[in-house]
């Protein structure tokens, strides 16, 4: 599959919307989808694995990195409901992907948006992702010390990464990078992914 569709603000080839079911949350969900984004035929297996390996979310305000057409933020949001789920991605068809799967579902609590439209002050009780790890290595460090450091005190984050993508790399790197008060662990091994676990200390 072509990378262009990770970093593309507007990707290559026509926007043509195409129905999508999948089953999200439990039940049977009758979406949209496109071309030119991550998996655009259905929930990938590294995301399948982390929606079904992880806890309930907890917390007020919560961010998918990396939204694509919306399965792990719109699985948020239905899990909870009360709370506020960012969704960002740079790629703009994704965006509205995400803000177009939201309203089918009834969903008033995604917020779908470039990074940059985030408030820098928010910070997030829950994080989840299937980081973009083809993007390279410098640019999904970037990404992720963009993000991971603002969990909230007492907040947790959930990445899925393939093992022979550099899965345990990877949770060494972000072990040694960041800041104080933070902990990361392998949570979990499903197949042929693991699951990271990245906790901030609560004040």
């Amino acid at each position: 599959m072509e990378s262009q569709h990770y970093f593309s603000a507007q990707p290559a080839g026509p926007d043509t919307r195409r129905p999508l079911s999948v089953v999200l949350a439990g039940e049977r969900r009758d979406l949209v989808t496109s071309s030119g984004l991550f998996s655009p035929d259905g929930v990938d297996k590294g995301t399948r694995i982390l929606l079904d390996g992880v806890p309930a979310p907890e917390g007020r305000r919560m961010l998918d990195i990396g939204s694509g057409w919306g399965p792990i933020a719109l699985t948020m949001a239905l899990r909870a409901p009360e709370a506020t789920v960012h969704a960002v991605d740079i790629n703009e068809r994704c965006i509205a992907l995400t803000r177009e799967n939201a309203t089918r579902l009834g969903l008033t609590n995604v917020r779908a948006s470039l990074p940059d439209e985030v408030d820098a002050a928010v910070e997030f009780d829950t994080i989840w992702s299937n980081p973009p790890i083809r993007i390279g290595k410098q640019d999904l460090h970037a990404l992720l010390l963009r993000w991971l450091p603002r969990l909230a005190p007492g907040g947790r984050a959930w990445l899925v990464v393939q093992k022979n993508l550099g899965a345990d790399s990877l949770q060494r790197w972000l072990g040694d990078e960041l800041p104080s008060g933070f902990a990361v662990r392998r949570a979990e091994t499903s197949k042929s992914f693991r699951i990271i676990e990245v906790n901030r200390e609560a004040r």
